[in-house]
């Protein structure tokens, strides 16, 4: 999980039920339509059109170290309840962690767009938070990263309560390089209150927004794949991961916590 833009004026209609969105710009080739979303207005198990889970680094920690089992389909984990999806992490022990929790992986992939969720964050030491997208048919297995691109629309740990991250990491720019696109905001009532968090993304940059608050801004230089990987569809990926090399210390009694998601939207141009 590992430059303030003023935007054209958008406007968002909602018709008939949240589903039915669209954002309209004033600028005809700026019209976007809503291709795909989740608005968790079901119960029980994430739905499995829309949803897989991610459990192939377990055993490795994930690459960091990372003290949580994440399971599949497991609804203490990972539920929707009041139209909202919890992804929950649990103090107890699952093979050799000591922590489990989900990493939910959408099964649709996409190129260009703008990427809006709506989440409320855990902050207890230990959490860590990710909202963020990888490139499709890619697999923990497989290696290849950070060449191949990863973009982080939030990442929050509790140890460093309020402060969201944005990054965008690829082969030249990574963080063991400490040279990653990256950029933080603070955000008071990150816990009590649901915020949206956007991606906006196109072959020239990339922008993210918190309540369309624009503070990172990632612009392609037009020197290759080591520097711009974002050319080809990438997944969403929502999980919540537990201690590792960013997530620290981890307090056990204040466990379990629980990342909450309202909605997740997908527009493209028209």
């Amino acid at each position: 999980m590992k430059h303030l833009i003023i935007y054209p004026i958008i406007a968002l209609l909602i018709i008939s039920c949240k589903s039915n969105v669209s954002l309209d710009n004033t600028n005809d080739d700026d019209i976007y339509e809503l291709v795909w979303a989740d608005e968790f207005d079901y119960s029980g198990l994430p739905d499995t059109s829309k949803w897989g889970y991610d459990t192939e680094g377990n055993d490795a920690g994930w690459g960091n170290y990372e003290a949580q089992y994440y399971t599949a389909a497991d609804i203490d984990n990972a539920k929707v309840e009041n139209g909202v999806l919890h992804i929950t992490a649990i103090k107890e022990k699952f093979g050799n962690k000591a922590y489990t929790s989900a990493r939910l992986i959408s099964k649709s992939n996409w190129k260009y767009g703008r990427i809006e969720v709506s989440a409320k964050l855990p902050i207890a030491p230990g959490t860590w938070s990710a909202i963020w997208m990888m490139p499709g048919n890619w697999s923990f297995n497989d290696g290849g990263w950070p060449d191949i691109g990863e973009i982080d629309i939030m990442e929050h740990v509790g140890h460093n309560m309020g402060v969201v991250h944005a990054s965008a990491h690829s082969k030249d720019y990574q963080w063991q390089k400490g040279n990653q696109k990256t950029a933080i905001i603070k955000v008071e009532d990150i816990n009590t209150k649901f915020h949206s968090y956007t991606l906006d993304w196109s072959d020239e940059k990339l922008e993210i927004s918190v309540d369309d608050s624009t503070y990172f801004t990632y612009k392609n230089e037009g020197l290759g794949e080591s520097k711009w990987p974002f050319n080809k569809p990438f997944y969403v990926i929502l999980n919540l991961a537990v201690g590792g090399a960013w997530g620290g210390i981890v307090e056990n009694e204040l466990f379990p916590q629980t990342m909450e998601i309202d909605y997740i939207r997908v527009y493209q141009k028209k």
